[in-house]
This record gives C-alpha cells, sequence and structure tokens, in this order.
C-alpha cells in the first residue's frame, strides 16, 4: 500500500443516518481521505449515530476501539417480532403488547449478563458465509448464542404498545436481541456514545490525533 495510504492518520467521528450501511460510510470516507480507513463497530442500515472511524496509520489501533462499551436509545414495537428484528423484516408472531407491569418485569430479566441468539440478518459468520446473505436467500441456520452484558437498561416511555429504552451494553451487544427477547423489533435505534466518544461531537472532517484520542480511554 503506498505511503500516502498511511495518512491522514487519527479518528474520525460521524453520524451516520438511516439507509446508507456502514460500510458505505467507511468507502466514502477512504474515497475523501485516500487512506486506509477502518471502523471499530458497525451499524445496521435502518440505524442512525455514531460511527467511529480509524484513518490511516490509526487503524492498527483498532483492538484498542472496538470493545468499547456502547450507549443507545431505541424504540421498541411490542406487539409483533419482525423476520430481522428491525422495521426492514417480515411482520411475524404479532400479538397484544405486555402491559407496564409485564414489562417492567422483562426489564428486569435483561439487565446484566444475558445469553441471548445473534440475529439471523446480521455480519456474523456461519461455515464461512455472513449470515444476512444466509438469510436473504432463504437459508435457515440455528444462530449462536452470545452472552451479552446489558449495563443500564432504562424505560424512558410507553405509550401504544412502543417503548423507548436507554441502554448501556458492551461490544457485541446486538439491541436487535434485546427487542427480540420481549417480544418486539426495534423501528428505531440510535448510538448516542462509544466509550468517551459523542454524537454530539461527530465531524466527518475533523480528524482526532490518535495520542488525543488515546488520552481519552485512560
Amino acid at each position: 500500500m503506498p505511503p500516502r495510504a498511511q495518512h491522514p492518520s487519527g479518528i474520525i467521528l460521524v453520524d451516520k443516518p438511516a439507509g446508507p450501511t456502514s460500510f458505505a460510510i467507511v468507502a466514502a470516507t477512504r474515497r475523501r481521505t485516500r487512506a486506509r480507513t477502518g471502523h471499530a463497530g458497525t451499524l445496521d442500515p435502518f440505524a442512525t449515530g455514531l460511527l467511529l472511524l480509524l484513518s490511516g496509520a490509526s487503524t492498527r489501533l483498532q483492538p484498542r476501539f472496538v470493545g468499547l462499551p456502547k450507549r443507545y436509545v431505541t424504540e421498541i414495537d411490542l406487539s409483533a417480532r419482525t423476520s430481522t428484528g428491525d422495521p426492514e423484516g417480515e411482520r411475524i408472531d404479532e400479538h397484544d403488547p405486555p402491559g407496564a407491569d409485564e414489562l417492567g418485569a422483562a426489564l428486569d430479566s435483561l439487565r446484566g449478563a444475558v445469553d441471548l441468539p445473534i440475529p439471523a440478518a446480521s455480519a456474523v459468520k456461519i461455515s464461512g458465509e455472513r449470515a444476512y446473505a444466509l438469510h436473504r436467500r432463504g437459508v435457515a441456520v440455528e444462530m449462536p448464542v452470545r452472552t451479552m452484558h446489558v449495563h443500564e437498561l432504562g424505560l424512558e416511555g410507553y405509550a401504544d404498545g412502543v417503548a423507548r429504552l436507554a441502554l448501556l451494553v458492551s461490544s457485541g451487544t446486538y439491541v436487535r436481541a434485546i427487542a427480540d427477547r420481549l417480544g418486539g423489533h426495534c423501528v428505531s435505534l440510535r448510538r448516542t456514545e462509544i466509550g468517551p466518544f459523542t454524537v454530539d461531537e461527530a465531524d466527518p472532517e475533523r480528524i482526532i490525533p490518535p495520542d488525543e484520542a488515546l488520552a481519552r480511554l485512560e
């Protein structure tokens, strides 16, 4: 790779809109900077919020950023599951939403360490192929179960069968899996924080020097 691909080096914070994939955001940033570009965790196309990108020589620092906890706000329709856990899937298992007391008990069971199956429409590889590719072709597979850590889970509102939740979770936690366990699906999902970095400071034109970014992890 030519030397120029190592520069500019640093961390770029992007507020992803709904629609494009995270990989499309990475590719657009790579074209703009002409530097090697990586990420510290993706977002689903329907989701919005903070993406942490690594540019140039800083891509080697990915292990320092990829495991940071993440904070989300989500709205979950508790009247039906979908085939993907989000608004893009087919509605299945339609039912009456739970009452407030039942929902509260369900949320209590999800705080802390919880074992949940990874959503079928995810980037996890199954026998060498992305799960979402198998899902799109209608191939049914048994998805692996992952221990996910829900550090904080708060109910910010509940009306007409839609619950608004605020979460702080470990890296590798799928909010869609939490929605499915609650008997619903995410209708919106926004990532507001990755470790010490917030979506309010997102600026695709700003490259945070690697030393400055690493200092914030201490």
